[in-house]
């Protein structure tokens, strides 16, 4: 009898976390034999989980803040988006190997294309340098954007992103060059009380507030776009896109996006 196949995200906060929520939907949608749960994790569990993997125990994990780096030595080979970012969000099992994937590279660009958002020539300024950042410069590249610029709290994280990535500028936190878009990667919004610390409402308009958080839907950030007309995103369609491309890598199925799993996800 073939057993159940058991999927996880991983990460540390994750109770925020929809994967459960959106790869259960796709799996009932689907008719498939799987379950998919989260799970609160610390680095020292990183080595057990993979071993999970290759024993059978587990079928596939999603990584998030803050491992998608730290994973990397547990694992024997990584696609060419995992290995150009040094960031795995999806692992899979391949002839007895541990397969490091990244679909938010696609997740980004996608989302970006469903805007009907032109990148190119823009300027683009991105706060946080730590778990999805590496993806979004790669894939901003991608798109040809004229400048990026990227602050972080803790500057060495934004310095050492500059070494793997060349064409950025590190600039101090809070201050706010000129810019086309601007791209929330922090966990900043997460909690209600979550402050930035500096004024978004000089910015401009005819800007693009793009907020890689999806829950909350609203955030300090988002509300400070929009109360100047801004062009507003949230990071809801990156999380579908990337989700969508990492059902497929583990059932072989690309599973649907429409309105009925919005609403789904949403309430």
């Amino acid at each position: 009898m073939k057993k159940m196949k058991k999927f996880l995200v991983i990460g540390n906060p994750i109770e925020h976390s929809l994967s459960p929520k959106l790869h259960n939907y796709w799996i009932k949608k689907n008719n498939l034999d799987a379950i998919y749960g989260k799970l609160e994790t610390y680095e020292s569990d990183l080595s057990e989980l993979c071993k999970s993997i290759k024993k059978g125990d587990l079928d596939g994990l999603n990584i998030t803040v803050p491992f998608k780096k730290s994973i990397i030595p547990h694992l024997d080979i990584l696609s060419s988006n995992a290995l150009k970012t040094q960031s795995v969000n999806t692992i899979s099992l391949s002839n007895g190997n541990l397969i490091g994937d990244n679909t938010d590279i696609d997740g980004f660009e996608l989302s970006i294309r469903k805007l009907n958002y032109d990148v190119s020539d823009k300027t683009a300024l991105i706060l946080g340098a730590g778990g999805v950042v590496p993806s979004i410069i790669f894939s901003l590249l991608r798109m040809n954007v004229s400048k990026i610029f990227l602050s972080n709290r803790t500057k060495k994280k934004a310095d050492d992103l500059k070494e793997v990535f060349k064409e950025i500028n590190v600039v101090e936190w809070g201050e706010l060059p000129e810019f086309d878009m601007i791209i929330n990667a922090t966990t900043l919004g997460l909690n209600k009380e979550d402050k930035f610390g500096f004024e978004f409402l000089q910015t401009g308009q005819n800007k693009l507030f793009y907020d890689v958080i999806y829950a909350p839907f609203q955030t300090e950030f988002s509300e400070a776009g929009n109360t100047q007309g801004n062009l507003i995103e949230n990071g809801l369609n990156m999380f579908l896109f990337q989700g969508q491309q990492a059902f497929n890598i583990w059932h072989n199925v690309e599973p649907e996006i429409d309105n009925e799993l919005v609403t789904f996800l949403k309430y």
